[in-house]
């Protein structure tokens, strides 16, 4: 549906002519129908200049795009300007007119493309009503909250029946509760329309929730760019890290310290306690957790594993467990965090292969918020040396 190659955007530093800032630099994105896909990373790293490219509100210097098969790079202005009805666009700071209501501001992206007045009413209140608003038609930007106007843009966005849904940070200037009715009404959106969706964001909150699919970007480049399920798998994977944050990086005297990550359909199935109790072996839970991504069930967990840790890595993989070894500049030695796997009786805190205490993992049948080994979700380990 989108299809980005070799773009490349620069401005002009103010003051001083002869400096160049490169916002877009060579910038491949594709971005298929129906996907919603997410552009991660912060403040200046190109994300806004990428986006208003995409509907072509800044021309870029070199490369092409094109949405649903139309080169828009190629197109004169005319052309370009009917092309755009099919690529809506929600905003930051919602960018509603404070002098018309809510259905005013709906009804403008109609009024400018010559859409009659009973046309106007009755899609109007089509949308309010698919994003929650029919009862606020006659209410002003001012008296509505966050979370309110930006469901006003949102509609507006989709006055003109786009295929394309273009979001430029369009939860950072809200509270996570709002934040998080917006996403599930841009995520029911992508489902019952088909929308195809593109949004940039700084936010973690937003790629773990509706994204499928997703890029980090950084100085103008992508660093890394595809499927959630498949970036999880890549070693060193930057979105990995920062899904699953391990903020608890100890070194242990003796053992061997390893990131695992696990996930899929069959991530229920308690994969640390079944490691202890094969091997008779105890598993120490450093730093880590499970949780449900769009792109399905993973959890992302630094173990530390007796002596060389050869026997439980090699089961974990043969479980379809991915395992690796974590940066070195990332491990500081330390006493072991408490909250152990053992295949010995439970203590306080453990995690035991015998009978489950509180707040332990059996291996015996799945409990809530058990660790297992589905189909791999997060990174690829390198086998060790």
């Amino acid at each position: 549906m989108i299809e980005i190659k070799g773009l490349r955007k620069t401005y002009r530093a103010k003051g001083r002519r002869d400096r160049e800032v490169v916002a877009v630099d060579g910038v491949d994105l594709t971005v298929g129908e129906g996907d919603v896909f997410g552009v991660l990373g912060r403040s200046g790293a190109g994300k806004s200049t990428l986006l208003r490219c995409v509907n072509m509100l800044e021309r870029p210097d070199e490369g092409s795009v094109s949405v649903g098969g139309v080169e828009l790079t190629a197109l004169n202005r005319r052309r370009l300007r009917l092309a755009r009805h099919g690529i809506g666009m929600i905003h930051q700071h919602f960018a509603l007119l404070s002098s018309r209501t809510v259905a005013g501001n709906v009804a403008f992206a109609l009024e400018v493309t010559g859409v009659s007045r009973a046309e106007r009413r009755t899609r109007v209140a089509e949308l309010l009503e698919l994003v929650g608003l029919d009862g606020r038609a006659d209410a002003y930007p001012s008296q509505l909250s966050g979370g309110q106007k930006q469901r006003v843009g949102i509609a507006r966005a989709l006055a003109a029946r786009p295929k394309v849904l273009l979001s430029d940070e369009a939860t950072s200037a809200l509270d996570p509760e709002t934040t998080d009715s917006i996403l599930r009404l841009l995520l029911d959106l992508n489902r019952r329309l088909g929308l195809t969706v593109l949004l940039i964001t700084h936010e973690m909150t937003v790629v773990k929730r509706i994204c499928r699919s997703a890029a980090v970007m950084r100085d103008g480049r992508f660093v890394e760019s595809g499927a959630v399920a498949d970036l999880l798998h890549q070693p060193g994977s930057e979105l990995a890290r920062d899904l699953f944050p391990l903020d608890a990086p100890v070194s242990v005297p003796g053992q061997t310290v390893v990131d695992v990550t696990v996930g899929g359909e069959d991530a229920d199935v308690p994969l640390l306690s079944e490691v202890s109790r094969r091997l008779d072996i105890d598993v120490q839970v450093l730093a880590g957790s499970v949780e449900t991504l769009a792109a399905g069930r993973a959890g992302r967990w630094r173990l530390a594993l007796p002596g060389d840790g050869a026997a439980a890595i090699h089961y974990l993989r043969s479980r379809g467990a991915s395992v690796s070894t974590p940066p070195v500049d990332s491990l500081s030695a330390g006493s072991p965090a408490a909250g152990s796997f053992s295949a010995g009786s439970p203590a306080a805190g453990s995690f035991s292969a015998g009978s489950p205490a509180a707040g332990s993992f059996s291996a015996g049948s799945p409990a809530a918020g058990s660790f297992s080994a589905g189909s791999p979700a997060v990174s690829t380990p390198e086998e060790p040396s």
